[in-house]
């Protein structure tokens, strides 16, 4: 039969160390069906066959973004994004003018502000009443783990003079007894969420793991959808195929299944069970409604865990005190709470994927998958920890001992540019800064690394966070080496070793018949660009499935 697409003209890297490159591939029936030269290819064509001339810009397999958050991502393409502000006359504009063009939203939030966001003044709640002291506003830092509110928004939500919360979350307070406007972690902030005009749906998979309280009715989860299905092309639109969610519940799987059923293929997703640490053990047999979804384009077989916060905020647990405070951050679940669930996930045959900020956070988890390899015997597990922006020295061999995953964000290190390094004297001790962000050093060690962004925490496009692991910026020999990446390192990280972490290794993350037609076709010859030039890069066509879902 003939080929129903063919790509022609291409710099393709297959990331399959028997055939590394070649010029062009044939899908039939939504997989790859041969490899080769242009001249072998392109008799492959017939009347009615799509071809595609890749103009000479790379060929790889479709992205594999590991570690994003789908539904806030969507609805926050049409959120304000702070990013890069750091003055408070900025600050100011840019949420006046929203607020004038938006005047309808009972709580206005703006997203992606770093904590410098009003320069040298730490954000409070009577500095965002000098922006605006009328009408609720909330700012959410990029890594989404603290939220300031003014006074309007605080007395909305209840949080004014304090609230109870769980452990790992806080509202900050004055020595006036009232809150200061920090909302740190996400049972501090949901209650202001929840008066958004989603009433918060988009967080819940993330802040409590739940499903919304009340149903939504159709309306609202036509808006909802139509919140991921943002998401899910701004994914096609930057070359990636398939998606690793980091919260979850069942409402999200509903309606991404909606959405298939309705025929948007668009990306492939997996959608984990998010246990928080006020639910129950038992809380995690509820995975057998989540594994319900196992189809190539939505399935749902891992358990995501939050063992701590942020360094920014103090709330990453580590093994020492902070530099510039008192406290060692936040431990979320108890070591015997977080060991239990691990076991007994892992007995289930379920994935898990933890979020470890801090080296505290890190050995906790390690300690967790220790436990369950004790209790239940060892496995092909796959079990993973997300971010380890600290690493002890001592723990970092235990990752390929145990065969732990290392998902990593090379943008969130101060080494790719996009966010600045901190002073020294803060949240890093000098001893600490040299295994911080260890790319090299984890790869180094024997353990699998693969890449991602986080995003909305950061943009979501590819070719940046590659440059950022292959052309890091030097920021002080006080923080050791440089951790770079190879080109094919970073790109592996993205393709071929992600669909390893997965368990689809045998249906893509290489361009070889049989695999899955999922491709991303560049603009530029990657192999002729600087290191420092990658970012210039960005998708042309994106195929899942053998269709197209992305065309520059």
């Amino acid at each position: 039969m003939p080929a129903d697409l063919i790509i022609l003209n291409g710099h393709l890297k297959t990331m399959d160390p028997a055939q590394p490159t070649a010029q062009a591939l044939a899908i039939e029936n939504g997989c790859i069906a041969a490899v080769g030269r242009d001249d072998e290819i392109e008799a492959l064509a017939g009347p009615e066959t799509r071809m595609i001339d890749a103009q000479g810009g790379t060929v790889l397999p479709g992205f594999i973004e590991s570690h994003i958050h789908l539904f806030s991502g969507g609805v926050e393409l049409d959120l304000l994004n702070l990013a890069g502000i750091a003055d408070a006359d900025s600050a100011a504009r840019l949420i006046r003018d929203r607020a004038d063009a938006d005047p309808e939203a009972r709580v206005l939030l703006a997203v992606g502000a770093e904590y410098g966001l009003l320069g040298d003044a730490p954000i409070t709640r009577q500095g965002l009443d000098e922006i605006i002291a009328d009408r609720p506003i909330a700012v959410m830092a990029a890594d989404h783990h603290t939220v300031w509110a003014n006074t309007a928004a605080l007395e909305l939500a209840g949080l004014l003079h304090g609230a109870e919360m769980p452990a790992g979350s806080r509202v900050e307070m004055a020595p006036d007894g009232t809150a200061t406007g920090a909302l740190l972690e996400f049972a501090a902030f949901q209650p202001l969420l929840a008066h958004m005009p989603t009433g918060g749906r988009e967080y819940l998979g993330l802040t409590t793991g739940h499903d919304p309280a009340t149903s939504p009715d159709a309306a609202a989860r036509e808006m909802d959808k139509a919140a991921l299905l943002r998401g899910l092309n701004h994914l096609a639109a930057n070359g990636i195929t398939t998606y690793h969610n980091m919260d979850g519940n069942l409402y999200q799987l509903e309606l991404l299944q909606e959405l298939l059923d309705e025929g948007h293929h668009v990306a492939r997703g997996e959608v984990p069970i998010h246990v928080v640490n006020t639910d129950p053990v038992d809380r995690i047999d509820e995975a057998a409604q989540f594994r319900r979804y196992d189809t190539p384009w939505l399935w749902s077989r891992r358990l995501k865990l939050f063992a701590d916060g942020v360094p920014e905020s103090g709330t990453a647990l580590m093994t020492e005190p902070y530099p510039d405070h008192e406290g060692q951050g936040q431990q979320i679940f108890s070591p015997e709470h977080m060991n239990e669930l691990v076991a007994r996930a892992d007995a289930m045959g379920l994935q898990v994927s933890i979020h470890c900020c801090g080296c505290g956070a890190v050995r906790q988890a390690l300690d967790a998958y220790e436990h369950a390899r004790k209790v239940n015997g060892p496995r092909d597990s796959r079990h993973r920890i997300e971010h380890i922006e600290s690493l002890h020295p001592d723990d970092l061999p235990r990752f390929a001992e145990l065969g732990v995953v290392a998902s990593m964000q090379p943008l969130h290190s101060p080494r790719a540019g996009f966010f600045p390094a901190p002073p020294p004297g803060q949240i890093l001790h000098a001893h600490q800064r040299p295994r911080a962000y260890a790319w090299r050093d984890i790869r180094d060690s024997g353990a699998h690394l693969i890449f991602s962004t986080d995003w909305p925490v950061v943009p979501v496009p590819v070719m940046p966070t590659i440059q950022g692991a292959v052309a890091p910026h030097a920021i002080g020999e006080d923080w050791g080496p440089d951790q770079r990446q190879t080109l094919d390192e970073a790109l592996a990280s993205y393709t071929r070793d992600a669909a390893w972490v997965e368990f689809h290794e045998d249906e893509k993350g290489q361009l070889k018949p049989g695999m899955l037609g999922d491709v991303v076709i560049l603009s530029r010859n990657l192999d002729q660009l600087a290191a420092n030039e990658l970012a210039q890069a960005s998708p042309l066509v994106t195929i899942c499935g053998g269709h197209v879902t992305y065309q520059a």
